[in-house]
Parts: C-alpha cells; structure tokens; sequence
C-alpha cells in the first residue's frame, strides 16, 4: 500500500503541471451516444430453479410457468420485481432502434444478485451483444451484491398456488413456522458476493479485454503511457482488487474501473458501495448493507479518492472525455428543500441518510468529475454542485425502468464541453399485463382471508406501463409512505383541506396574501381549487419527487398553476409544518432540467431544449 500511495503521489504532481495548462475544446468526428438505465432490478420470471424441480405456478393467460413476486409485495416496495423484465427488453430494444451500441448500467442491475437472476442477466445482454454489436460497462450497486462474500438467503413473498405466499430459500436452516406453504429450497436463490457476480459478468467492464483502448482499476501500477493488456489483465482478478477497511481490517472487494472503449470516450465505474462492519471481531466478514452510498467513503472507503484524482487529471492530460457513473448520487436530489424536509418528517424519514452532504459533492467536484451519471433513487433529477474553487459537478440522476416514471438517459457527447441528455420514457411495453390473471388469485385469496390490508385492485385495469407504474406508487404511498414517514396530524389536515381552504390558513404577514377576491371573480378557476385535497397534493408530490419535469404533463399545467399558487401562500403561513410544506413542494415544481437539456461544462450552463 505504501509504494502504491507513493506512486500515486508522483503522478499527481507531474499531472497537476501538466494540467495546469487549459487544453483546446475537443472536436470530434461525430456526435458520440452513451444509454443509461439505473436500477433494472431485474428478476427472472421464467426462472426454473433445477436443484428444486420447481418452475414456477402456471400462467392461465400464456400457459407458460412463472416465477413472479406477489403483488402486495410489489405495491409495498419502491420497485416492482416482475414487470420491469419486459421494460428492460422494451428499452433495449429501443436502443437498438437509436443504433445505440454504448449502454451502462449504473448499478441494481438484479434484484438481489441472486445467481439465477445474474445468469438472466449475462443471458439478456450476450444476446444484445452477439446481434446489436452493444458494449454494456456495469457497476455495482447495493442489490449486487447485498454484502461483500455470498450468503444463504431467499425471498418468502413468491407468488404461490391458490394466491398464497411462497417462500424461496437457499437453505433449509432458513425455514420458520410463518411460512403457509412448504418453501422451495434451491441454492439459486442465495446471495451471491462480488467474486461470483463478477466472474460471472466478467464481460461487461469489470475485466480488460482486448478490444478496449485502455482499462485500469484503484491497484493498477500502469499508466496510460505504458499500458498492455498483459498488465491489465494480471490485476484484475478479484483477489487483487480488495482493500481493508480501517475500522475492524476486513478485507472488501472493489469493482471500480475505468475503461476507453472507444477512442478518446474514458468511462470511470465507480463501486461506491460501501459496507460497514457490524462484527465484534476483525476475522468476521459481517457488513452492514451499503445503502446509504457517499456519505461514508472517507471513513470507509478513502482509497477511491487519490485514485479518482489521478483519473480525472490523466484525462486532461491525454485529452480524453471523461464520463464518470456509479450507483449513488454525488449531489442533493431533494431539488435544494432537503433541510425542510429534513425538519419536516425527521432525519430517519423519506430517506434523508441517502442524500449526499454537501462536503460531499464539494469533494467529488474538487477531484475533477464534471458530469456523473447515479441511480439508487429511483428518481429524474439533476443536481448541480459549485464548489468554492469555480468548479461546477453535474449529476444526472437516472430514473428506474422499475418504477415511476420508468425511462433511461441517453448521453450524445458533441464535443468535450457540450453534452446533451434526453431522457427516454418507457411506455409502449409489450405483454406487461400478461401476470395480472395471477395477480387476481392473489387478490381473492386476500379478500377471504382479510388479514392484512388489501391492495387497490384497480391496478389490474392498467392499459399501458406508464399507468400501471402511476397506480403502483399511489398504493405505495398509501400502503407504506403516509404510515412511515408523514406526521398523522399532517396528513389529517391535508385530507381535510380543500385548495381552497389551503388558501384560507393565517399568513405571517397578511401583505403577502395572494388575491382571492380577484381570484374568486374567476368563478371556474376558483372552483376547480375545490375539486382537489391536500392528500391529491401529496400524491402528484411524489410523482414530481420521482419524475421530476416528466411528471409535469402527467399533472397538467392548470393544476400546477393552483399548486404554485396555494404553495406560494403557505411559505408564508403562521403554521410551520404548512410552511415548511409549501417549501418543498414548490421547489419540487422548480428544479433543474431534468427532461431534455444542454449542458456545457466550460461555461458552466444548463439550457431545457
């Protein structure tokens, strides 16, 4: 580790000389395209599990067998677990349409890097590559792996015979008397560790390959000028990719590399998940799970820091456009209200850990990335950062083909300073209502048992996958986000009020008060702030929350208009929790671009197209 600092430390000084001189803006030849889709999550649901002899319950609709979650799972869950395998073949198939052969994905590529979910994967993708000619470059995220090393695991919310709950597990020492069904136990179904899930994709980034320009990791000894596919490929096993975190000296595997897969394009795959350990003793290999992303890199992962330095400077040293991606965001998502939101529900609520401090994205832009492509959020958002060195970080938040509103982002590089995103929607999915006849054994088993609280079947009448990805989130919110993370009291008052009423709440200064009487002279207008609860305020915020400017035309401009003027009144109003609500709202309804923009990173500007 020392020699390796050392060498470290060298290159930084020759490249900080280097780098001190501007280098001529980039031209190429022509526009250069880079898809990305965060978060795929993707679950086998033709799975057949071959040391169980199980494949599945048989689908009345295809007369195939699945291997599918129930649907109360589902709509308690910020993803969806069976439909998203026909969005990701939707979009995929769209890239192939755009002659798109540049294609990463930022992490939470499985649902839980089980192996028959990996294997589904490297199946899917070796097929895109052997007849679309597609590179696909992955990270790792908090899903792949769940922890450092495989361990026993399973799910007990498989869709089962009659609508009951199936339990899957990789070990019989797993089963307990809560199951109603006999489990299927089946190794398939285990948590594989980062030594299994690598090997098994080894092709998608993680290891050289003679095709690439250049590729190299945090323990690589070779620079640019020197690099030979020999070196690369004598460090790029797993076993030698490891670092010792500081705390308990366990050793934890690192996935992060970069590549030059096409001339002059550097992609940077960071492995930004982050394990805590939670044993007593420095032998066990005991993590938390790495969910909570950047905020512990320099506790738990400070190694990445010189080493993303070296990378950023080399780049402008060698003239190479440098993309950097990685599961976690580097910048606030929360459109700038995180502190109101912070005061609003609690720090332990509506995920705060998750949002990146503002040292953070300080650090991340002082190391040199311009432009970060994160997932892990489920979200379209863009947030920007300007450290007090001038330098300016854009991080594109990639939205889920798993959740609302399902897209991904496609990256045209124009030239080394102007860069275009477009965020593609998926809608047009093809058979993904082909599972609901099961869905509906599920939703009469519950309806005789009447144990839990039953899902709204209205989701069943879905027509398209934009629509069943709207009704999921609203039984998501209902089903779990106004239980977990809303004040009781607040949401009360929001079901009681009309926006009319919302109005009516005592001002802190009665000269800000928006003008009622000439609204009311407008008798449609005031009217229609009646036909909608505070409660329809929460749900279309959620759908803002996920879908930033894609959500907008879902709403409907008329309606914003009434939330902009309703939300403008009670950032002035007496009561603090209807101010702070205000707050956030509005800013929901102002971020950044998040649709189709441009940036350019030498002038430091964002424009909508």
């Amino acid at each position: 580790m020392k020699n390796r600092s050392y060498f470290y430390f060298i290159q930084i000084l020759c490249f900080l000389v280097i780098g001190s001189c501007k280098s001529e803006q980039k031209t190429i030849s022509k526009p250069i395209k880079i898809a990305f889709l965060a978060d795929v999550h993707l679950q086998d649901i033709h799975a057949n599990f071959t040391d169980a002899n199980y494949k599945g319950i048989k689908n009345p609709t295809t007369g195939s067998y699945n291997t599918i979650r129930t649907m109360g799972s589902q709509l308690r869950s910020t993803r969806l677990f069976n439909e998203n395998y026909f969005a990701f073949k939707t979009a995929l198939d769209e890239i192939v349409s755009r002659n798109i052969t540049l294609v990463v994905l930022p992490g939470d590529f499985s649902d839980d890097g089980q192996p028959i979910n990996i294997k589904a994967l490297k199946k899917i993708l070796d097929d895109y590559i052997v007849n679309h000619g597609i590179q696909f470059f992955l990270t790792t995220g908090n899903h792949d792996p769940v922890r450092p090393y495989s361990r026993e695991a399973g799910k007990t919310n498989f869709l089962g015979a009659q609508g009951n709950e199936l339990a899957i597990l990789s070990d019989s020492s797993l089963i307990n008397n809560n199951h109603k069904l006999h489990p299927i136990i089946s190794s398939e179904i285990k948590q594989w560790g980062y030594l299994e899930i690598l090997n098994e994709l080894s092709s998608f980034g993680f290891f050289p390959k003679k095709e690439f320009l250049y590729w190299e990791t945090p323990f690589s000894m070779y620079d640019y000028d020197n690099y030979t596919l020999t070196a690369a490929a004598s460090i790029s096993a797993v076993e030698k990719r490891k670092f010792s975190d500081n705390e308990k000296q366990i050793s934890i595997p690192d996935a992060s590399y970069l590549v030059e897969p096409i001339k002059d394009i550097w992609l940077l795959g960071i492995d930004a998940n982050i394990y805590i350990p939670s044993g007593n003793s420095s032998k066990t290999n005991e993590t938390s799970s790495a969910s909570i992303g950047y905020n512990n890199i320099l506790t738990h992962k400070k190694h990445l820091l010189p080493w993303i330095r070296k990378v950023s400077l080399e780049a402008e040293k060698q003239k190479k456009i440098l993309i950097a991606f990685s599961h976690y965001p580097m910048v606030e998502f929360y459109d700038g209200a995180s502190k109101e939101m912070e005061q609003l529900f609690g720090k332990d609520k509506m995920q705060m850990h998750r949002v990146p401090k503002d040292t953070i994205a300080e650090l991340f832009t002082d190391l040199g990335i311009q432009l970060h492509f994160g997932g892990h959020m489920h979200m379209n958002d863009t947030g920007i950062h300007k450290s007090t060195s001038g330098k300016t970080l854009y991080n594109i938040q990639t939205p889920s083909l798993a959740g609302y509103i399902p897209a991904f982002k496609i990256l045209t590089i124009n030239s080394k300073e102007e860069m275009e995103i477009e965020t593609v929607v998926v809608d047009s999915v093809s058979n993904f209502n082909s599972l609901f006849r099961l869905y509906e054994q599920e939703h009469q088993h519950l309806k005789k048992s009447a144990t839990n609280t039953i899902w709204d079947k209205e989701i069943l009448a879905s027509k398209t996958y934009i629509n069943f990805t709207e009704q999921h989130l609203k039984e998501l919110v209902r089903l779990r986000f106004l239980k977990n993370d809303w004040p009781a009291e607040l949401i009360t008052k929001l079901e009681k009020s009309t926006g009319n009423d919302l109005l009516k709440l005592e001002l802190k200064n009665t000269k800000s008060i928006p003008s009622i009487d000439k609204l009311s002279k407008n008798k449609p207008e005031y009217m229609a702030l009646n036909k909608w609860t505070g409660l329809d305020m929460v749900y279309d915020f959620y759908k803002l929350r996920n879908a930033g400017e894609l959500a907008k035309g879902k709403i409907g401009s008329k309606r914003l208009a009434q939330y902009e003027l309703v939300c403008k009144h009670l950032m002035n109003c007496e009561n603090l929790e209807m101010s702070l609500w205000g707050n956030i709202f509005y800013k929901a309804m102002h971020g950044h671009p998040s649709g189709n923009f441009m940036i350019n990173l030498k002038t430091n500007t964002i424009e909508r197209l």
